[in-house]
């Protein structure tokens, strides 16, 4: 969604509050596609100071990710607050973490969509003690326990079973 701030741009020193409910069905963080389960609100306020405009607020919403281990669908609620700084000066300090902008225009869905992406835990689990799956039959091993034997031993390491027993 493009949030107009060209009346920001015109003044010195303004505030703008925001108050969006952006209604996306899915994106992309690099490596899965994630769906929204409920629609993301971001309220919010854009200040401008000298050249640098400020955007700062909060997000919620619920997204659906799946599980590391077991492949499993679960819902993951994200709240998180959000601070950017946007400029549209071209000389801006590059070190800084600040976004150029050259337009009358943000794009603030790109931004709520990064600051999730950032949030987002590595591994994914749908609870703290997911079994995972099997890894010989497949089989969900939350739901089900499976009949595969355990004691598979690699043919090149197997005489050394026979040193460890016991008569």
């Amino acid at each position: 969604m493009k949030l107009d701030i060209s009346d920001l741009l015109k003044k010195q020193t303004a505030n703008k509050k925001v108050h969006l409910e952006l209604d996306k069905a899915s994106f992309f963080d690099g490596r899965e596609q994630i769906n929204f389960l409920q629609p993301i609100k971001f309220d919010g306020i854009l200040v401008k100071v000298g050249d640098i405009i400020t955007l700062t607020g909060t997000v919620d919403t619920v997204l659906e990710l799946s599980c590391s281990r077991c492949l499993e669908k679960f819902d993951y609620a994200v709240d998180l607050d959000i601070e950017e700084k946007l400029t549209t000066n071209d000389g801006a300090n590059k070190d800084d973490d600040v976004i150029f902008i050259d337009s009358d225009t943000i794009d603030i869905t790109e931004i709520i969509e990064n600051n999730i992406i950032v949030t987002l835990p590595i591994k994914r689990l749908c609870r703290e003690d997911c079994k995972g799956l099997c890894q010989q039959c497949g089989i969900n091993l939350n739901l089900s326990a499976c009949n595969c034997t355990k004691d598979v031993i690699d043919p090149r390491l197997a005489k050394l079973k026979d040193m460890f027993l016991t008569d």
